[in-house]
């Protein structure tokens, strides 16, 4: 059974000043040299509640530098994954390291973590530029320090005009802004993000995704854990990305690798929509490529992992690489039948019935939408659609 945190060490950020101090004295800063070879590991980490298990035997390296994104339905396990770095939950079975530190049984604020919400957590009786000097002062830093560190955490997140602001003189996204430059005023060696944009509108969130990007390039040492059940935030931020599902890791790669090469049917369905087709015969043609038969049709694709001839599998096709051709016939050429048509602005969405298959196709806005009933002709280019096992990861 999981172990409880005592509630006095539940939160890194409001440690008594003696606490902290003494926990900088045994896990100070490291050096710029250290954060490059330094990050987070999780070795067979499993967390359970009585006889209910919700992390799985996780084993899962994130490298010094990194943003890292775990996405996941909810119950998935990702957000235990992350508390369980932050020392909120320890683990039934397994170890944690952050650098060369085994920290699975060290409080939360010996880890030299900062951590941010979706919540915001900003203290409402304190400005702008006293919540982020919160961590410090528990941590007893002078006030040379507090000065330094504060206008540097705020003009990070480009907040430094509203350091004499309480948070509720501030939008959603000021507020999480000011939460970053907390979290990063203590200097950590670890970011963790929980859900951090999930409260705000889409077009603060745009901004946001674009303000976290820029923060890791001036931070290029900072090692960042995401937590996000959003697709687009995690392939717009992320290094690597990993998919978890009932608790355990599905897959894991760098994310463009895992968006086209999804090694499984969950992980095509959930980042990012996939057209699935189910296929049979696979007979390598050469340059990676491979034949298949989808009823009548012979189609080639990527295969990446390798499946061998005679399998039966699924094509996954993005509804953006499918394009409308004039005619029938021709190489991966596909015919559909149009279901419904939406116009989203900037593109169409067509859905199409291609032998008893829902297809999606995105396009750019066409001057005369297809009618519903009416045949489609389609086709593809092989080297940006992959063959997938038959297998939903678990």
């Amino acid at each position: 059974m999981a172990t409880p945190v005592p509630s006095h060490l539940l939160r890194s950020d409001i440690a008594t000043a003696g606490e902290a101090r003494s926990a900088l004295s045994t896990a100070a800063a490291p050096s710029l040299a250290d954060r490059r070879v330094r990050g987070i590991g999780f070795k067979d980490v499993t967390v359970a509640y009585g006889g209910l298990v919700v992390l799985d035997a996780l084993t899962l390296e994130v490298r010094s530098g990194e943003i890292v994104a775990l996405i996941g339905p909810s119950g998935s396990g990702k957000t235990t994954a992350l508390r369980a770095v932050a020392g909120f939950v320890r683990p039934t079975r397994g170890r944690i390291t952050i650098g060369d530190r085994d920290v699975t049984n060290i409080a939360p604020y010996a880890r030299n973590i900062g951590m941010v919400v979706q919540n915001y957590a900003l203290f409402p009786h304190m400005r702008a530029e006293e919540n982020v000097a919160f961590g410090l002062r528990a941590r007893g830093a002078s006030q040379a320090v507090l000065r330094e560190r504060v206008a540097e955490s705020l003009r990070l997140v480009g907040m430094e005009a509203y350091a004499k602001r309480y948070p509720r003189e501030l939008s959603g996204g000021q507020q999480q802004r000011v939460a970053i430059a907390r979290a990063l005023a203590i200097r950590p060696q670890v970011l963790l993000l929980d859900e951090p944009l999930s409260a705000l509108d889409a077009q603060i969130r745009r901004s946001m995704l674009d303000e976290l990007a820029k923060l890791h390039r001036e931070l290029p040492s900072l090692t960042v854990l995401y937590v996000t059940h959003d697709q687009t935030e995690a392939l717009t931020l992320a290094d690597h990305i990993g998919i978890m599902r009932d608790g355990k890791l599905i897959a894991f790669g760098a994310s463009r690798s895992l968006y086209r090469h999804p090694p499984n049917r969950f992980s095509a369905e959930f980042l990012g929509r996939a057209n699935l087709l189910p296929v049979t015969s696979v007979q390598p043609i050469g340059r990676g490529l491979a034949e298949v038969r989808f009823g009548e049709a012979v189609l080639a694709a990527t295969n990446p992992h390798g499946l061998p001839q005679g399998a039966d599998c699924l094509l996954c096709v993005r509804p953006h690489d499918l394009r409308l051709r004039q005619g029938e016939g021709g190489h991966n050429a596909l015919a559909g039948i149009v279901e419904s048509v939406q116009w989203q602005g900037e593109a169409n969405s067509i859905v199409l019935d291609v032998e008893g298959h829902r297809l999606r196709l995105t396009c750019a806005p066409l001057g005369e939408p297809p009618e519903p009933g009416t045949p489609l002709a389609l086709a593809f280019d092989p080297h940006v659609v992959t063959l997938v096992p038959e297998t939903s990861g678990d």
